[in-house]
């Protein structure tokens, strides 16, 4: 277990960690031996002369102070280095997921995730600071008080030498039984988890079709299946902690009764034998506890095996010599790309040439926001080149890509700051006077303006507290600040109000001046003022030219055109008349 830590950690944790175990060993090892001096006392106390257990118990007091002195200090150094763990796995947990491909955010990943995250690094982490000094001694304490037993009389000392493979074989097959059941247990956590995410998501749509007092069935389901893991992984856990009480308890009987034999035969003193005895009933307490430990332990060998599985997930490969382009011109050359099962992108090619902007259009599923994630290297394509500068994207640092590139989703996310914080995420080392500008351009200073806390006013998660328009123009906003020389904007203004949509169309206006963009567009207007249109369909591009010429070849685009104008049409908005 502390090979696996190791590995999820990084072998710089691996001196201090190896010297706290080192320190937890020593204190039990000297709380083993702090007990032999219990024969010497209880010896001279039952002997002819008891005042003379003065010495010897002066002796058993300072080793008491000594091992008291010892389990202080590795006690808080299992505190320290449990929470320099913590902290170091909070880190390399969150910038190993910074950089995995964005394809690896599956459906059940968010539960997956979030219990990691959340209690299965604090499970896993708290092993150094609260189980691994019990464990250490529960495990070491009994051996060492059966070498002094070896040591004081070498028949009681072997029977009790026999409980250790006894005991191992136990705590084996309990480990064995329970591994299938801790497995499934996590499992269903993590779906369970999803599952009530999913379901406070859901609320708006459960609440419209009137499901407000009935239950929601998959959550349901999901929580009967948490609780059937847990009985079996309890049942599982059971014959180990009954089989181990009944070897304890025979062991210390057989230890009774062969001291009994051997006081008897006069081979044993009374007192050797009372003070044996002790030390036996000292062994029991510990071993017993294993069992606890021991499901404790397995949790969280597993919460650690779960974290080295995510932390072996390879991000996207950084070239070893990276290339930096000295221009933002943008190419497509017979991308291929896959999602699953699905073709998503089959053969597409195009051209962007730097400071011109390419309006993507199409039916719902066409690969239009695809198109997009491909240029920002959120996956990798399966065929084919995606160049900026003539450059492949998988030849470019992440770093040096990313900041080339403005990205204005049609779902802003904001995080739980105040909307000077959001904004800053463009640039944070931005002077306010750049902070200001950009909030202007993008006419947030408005919202601003009427908002009590100003700038300082908290957005709440995810933007919460902010309406559509508001999130949308703080993100305009923060890539303004940003002023990366190409622009990736994904259905900006599909879903707002009139007023909302002229402010942000403003703002998208004095974004894309003077840079290349890329645009995914279900408004008219927006396409209209595109150098060039693409219109994609089944993957392909089936048409590529300027809004008029488009329209004069009557394809598939003027269809979606004409389409647009009808009070039927859907997933297009006509919001400007028709070119004649």
């Amino acid at each position: 277990m502390i090979g696996t830590l190791l590995r999820v950690l990084g072998r710089e944790y691996a001196r201090p960690l190896r010297r706290t175990v080192a320190l937890m060993t020593t204190t039990a090892v000297a709380e083993g031996l702090s007990y032999a001096l219990l024969v010497p006392v209880l010896r001279t106390l039952f002997g002819a002369a008891p005042e003379d257990a003065w010495p010897w118990l002066t002796a058993f007091a300072g080793a008491f102070a000594l091992y008291a002195v010892l389990r202080y200090l590795s006690d808080l150094s299992g505190f320290h280095v449990g929470s320099s763990l913590l902290r170091g796995m909070y880190h390399r947990l969150g910038d190993h997921l910074a950089r995995l491909p964005i394809g690896w955010y599956g459906a059940n990943r968010v539960g997956e995730v979030s219990v990691l995250a959340g209690r299965g690094v604090l499970q896993a982490m708290s092993v150094i600071a609260h189980l691994l000094a019990p464990f250490i001694s529960a495990a070491v304490t009994p051996l060492t008080i059966v070498a002094v037993m070896l040591a004081y009389n070498w028949q009681l000392g072997l029977a009790a030498l026999a409980a250790a493979p006894l005991v191992a074989a136990v705590q084996i097959r309990t480990g064995r039984s329970m591994a299938v059941g801790d497995a499934e247990r996590a499992v269903r956590d993590d779906e369970a988890t999803g599952r009530v995410i999913e379901y406070l998501r859901a609320q708006p749509v459960l609440r419209a079709g009137g499901r407000t007092v009935e239950r929601f069935q998959l959550l349901d389901d999901s929580l009967r299946h948490v609780e059937r893991a847990s009985r079996r992984a309890t049942l599982s856990a059971l014959p180990g902690v009954v089989g181990l009480t009944l070897v304890v308890q025979a062991v210390f009987t057989g230890l009774l009764v062969l001291g009994a034999f051997l006081a008897l035969g006069g081979d044993v003193g009374a007192a050797e034998l009372l003070a044996v005895l002790v030390l036996a009933a000292r062994c029991a307490d510990p071993l017993l506890s294993l069992s606890d430990l021991g499901g404790k332990l397995r949790g969280a060998r597993s919460v650690l095996g779960r974290l080295d599985a995510v932390l072996r997930t390879e991000p996207l490969p950084e070239p070893a010599e990276p290339l930096s382009p000295d221009r933002h011109d943008l190419r497509f050359e017979s991308v291929t790309f896959r999602h699953g099962d699905r073709t998503v992108l089959d053969s597409a090619s195009l051209t962007v040439p730097q400071g011109q902007r390419l309006a993507v259009v199409g039916p719902s599923g066409a690969g239009k926001s695809t198109l997009l994630q491909l240029l920002a290297r959120f996956y990798d394509i399966d065929a084919g080149t995606v160049r900026v500068g003539g450059v492949d994207v998988r030849q470019m640092d992440t770093r040096d890509l990313m900041a080339r590139i403005a990205i204005v989703f049609q779902d802003v996310y904001l995080f739980d700051g105040t909307i000077e914080e959001n904004v800053r995420l463009g640039r944070p080392d931005a002077p306010d006077t750049d902070v200001r500008a950009a909030a202007t351009a993008a006419r947030l200073d408005e919202v601003i303006e009427r908002l009590p806390g100003g700038w300082a006013t908290h957005v709440g998660e995810g933007g919460a507290l902010l309406s559509g328009g508001e999130r949308q123009r703080v993100s305009i906003a923060r890539a303004l600040l940003k002023d990366a020389p190409i622009v990736l904007l994904d259905e900006v203004t599909s879903a707002l109000d009139p007023v909302n949509e002229a402010a942000v169309h403003e703002g998208i206006e004095r974004l894309m001046a003077g840079r290349t963009v890329v645009m995914v567009a279900h408004r008219m207007r927006t396409v209209r003022r595109a150098d060039r249109v693409v219109f994609l369909a089944d993957g392909r591009i089936a048409e590529e030219g300027t809004h008029d010429e488009l329209l004069r070849r009557g394809g598939r685009y003027a269809d979606f055109w004409h389409l647009a104008l009808t009070p039927t049409a859907t997933g297009w908005t006509a919001d400007v008349p028709p070119t004649p």
